[in-house]
């Protein structure tokens, strides 16, 4: 009996252990989910068997088909179970499909109406500034004008990519004089920056930078944050407010860029402060070989799939200033921190 309580004390520690090595060898770039689904239930099946080993009886029983295991009614069950997942599987990856091929038209049409004047502005541009907008009108016409056009030698262009905006963005940055592009809908932050990432791909500029278009981004910090990756430093760039100064906020507010970070870090191995900024600098070389399909929330996706690319990743200090127009369209501090929490936990596990 001695004997019988080492080796179920010594399962019980082989199955944690086991649960904490998949965790930590599979979390960042070596991700599989086929390995992860496969170590858990090992280390999970070891550590029930080991806390209690009447499992196995109970689970021979069940196999054999015992009249007390009503085996008729389970096998029916297992059988239907089995058939409805394949479904959903099957529903699921067609889903899937359609929504990436409704994703690559709505990128086509946005960047056809405007293809010869995109060819012909970005001939001679090393950097773009990419600023998804969607009902931004005043706040671009003050951010606009201030957006530096070179930085240590190379040439910056402008591109407003409209989410389907209602207001006059349009003719601000047309009076302006910067490039713009449209999406047909609103479809939300991370749909529009996906739209720009196309426009540097096909024109064949190496440096891109994401800012928001809610002038809350200060245009003088562009340069200390796109250095790095003009210096070949690191591949991405973050801009944290945490590190620099942010406006006045809620408690709550705080408390959820901590959680996100840290949760962010947890799962990827970084040491990031500010996982949710959308002001970063990145090679494009290397970004494009992200698979990025979210429609909202695109700064985590872009650092988790940076982080299983093994792209070298830093942070710069920032400034981030008080929105002057409109509202934030980002909702509720709950419901903006319970969304991107789902989507951490979803753009990792795939």
């Amino acid at each position: 009996m001695f004997f019988l309580s080492n080796l179920r004390i010594i399962g019980l520690v082989i199955g944690l252990f086991g649960l904490y090595l998949t965790f930590r060898i599979y979390r960042g770039p070596k991700w599989k989910k086929l390995n992860v689904i496969l170590y858990a239930l090992f280390s999970f099946s070891l550590i029930a068997v080991s806390l209690s080993p009447d499992i196995l009886n109970s689970v021979t029983g069940i196999l054999a088909m015992k009249a007390e295991y009503r085996g008729r009614l389970l096998t029916l069950l297992i059988f239907s179970n089995v058939f409805l997942w394949f479904v959903l599987l099957n529903l699921r990856t067609k889903m899937v499909y359609a929504r990436h091929q409704f994703d690559l038209l709505i990128r086509s049409l946005g960047q056809e109406a405007e293809k010869s004047i995109l060819a012909r502005e970005t001939t001679h541009k090393d950097i773009l500034v990419i600023i998804p907008a969607y009902n931004e009108a005043e706040n671009l016409n003050l951010l606009l004008p201030r957006i530096p056009s070179q930085i240590k030698g190379k040439n910056i262009g402008i591109l407003v990519v409209d989410d389907g905006s209602c207001d006059h963005t349009f003719e601000v940055v047309k009076k302006v004089g910067c490039l713009y592009i449209r999406n047909k809908i609103h479809r939300g932050q991370g749909a529009a920056s996906r739209l720009g990432y196309d426009v540097l791909v096909d024109h064949h500029i190496q440096i891109g930078i994401t800012m928001d278009a809610d002038n809350q981004h200060l245009p003088e910090d562009i340069e200390k944050l796109v250095t790095p990756i003009i210096e070949g430093q690191y591949d991405l760039v973050i801009g944290s407010r945490i590190l620099g100064k942010g406006e006045k906020t809620s408690f709550l507010r705080k408390f959820g860029i901590n959680f996100l970070s840290r949760m962010t870090n947890l799962l990827t191995g970084l040491s990031l402060t500010d996982c949710s900024s959308g002001f970063k600098a990145f090679n494009m070389n290397k970004m494009k070989e992200l698979q990025l399909e979210e429609d909202q929330f695109q700064s985590a996706e872009v650092i988790i799939e940076a982080a299983k690319k093994r792209l070298r990743i830093g942070e710069i200090p920032i400034t981030v200033t008080k929105r002057i127009y409109g509202e934030t369209k980002k909702g509720g501090n709950w419901n903006y921190g319970l969304n991107f929490v789902k989507t951490i936990i979803k753009i990792w596990w795939r």
